[in-house]
């Protein structure tokens, strides 16, 4: 089977508030979100799946209209930043160098879940999703966390996150009923091209 982990398109930026945070997607996320929907209507899709914060499940509607195909909520793909009271876009944090964005790059984890507990989360929710659907091309709209730590499962790596994937980006992988996994494509972006939309971390602000 192939599973498509698709990161959800910019939220707005939320600071400080009473509980999560939980932003909603932006007016760019919202276009963001349009296009890689149009994109994927060209291929065959058996399932879609949503992590339940806004951002994800806002991603995954239009995909969902386009494709005739009903969403499935699944908690355990939530980001590891789930109950945090505030939601900076990095590419915000990088442009004004805020000591949040150093402590990215420090590694710094922040959060209610260990590395090891997330990364396991990511990987046990992921995994019963393939087994779920032998022979199947499965859509996941979740997050940057989410994707990391799948893939650095796929790859052999540690824990921890490893790239960046940028909004709307579309990463591959097969998986074989006999456990094997192989990475097809990661950061897919051929949608966003020409749009003049911001893609990720690398774009002007």
């Amino acid at each position: 089977m192939e599973m498509i982990l698709v990161r959800h398109a910019l939220p707005v930026r939320r600071e400080a508030t009473i509980g999560p945070a939980d932003p909603e997607l932006s007016e760019i996320g919202h276009q963001q979100a349009r296009y890689v929907a149009d994109y994927l209507v060209s291929e065959k899709l058996d399932a879609l799946y949503s992590s339940p914060m806004k951002r994800a499940v806002q991603t995954c509607a239009p995909i969902a209209a386009a494709l005739n195909l009903s969403p499935t909520i699944v908690p355990g793909v939530a980001e590891w930043d789930q109950n945090s009271n505030e939601y900076i876009p990095i590419e915000e944090l990088k442009a004004s160098n805020d000591p949040r964005w150093q402590a990215m790059l420090a590694g710094e984890w922040k959060s209610d879940e260990s590395m090891e507990a997330f990364s396991a989360r990511v990987v046990e929710n992921i995994e019963n999703l393939i087994n779920s659907h032998s022979g199947d091309r499965v859509v996941v709209v979740c997050h940057g966390g989410v994707i990391n730590s799948y893939l650095a499962h796929v790859l052999g790596l540690p824990n921890g996150q490893f790239f960046y994937p940028n909004y709307t980006s579309i990463h591959r992988v097969a998986a074989s009923s006999r456990g094997h996994r192989s990475v097809i494509s990661v950061n897919e972006t051929s949608h966003l091209r020409g749009t003049g939309l911001v893609t990720g971390l690398f774009d002007a602000w």
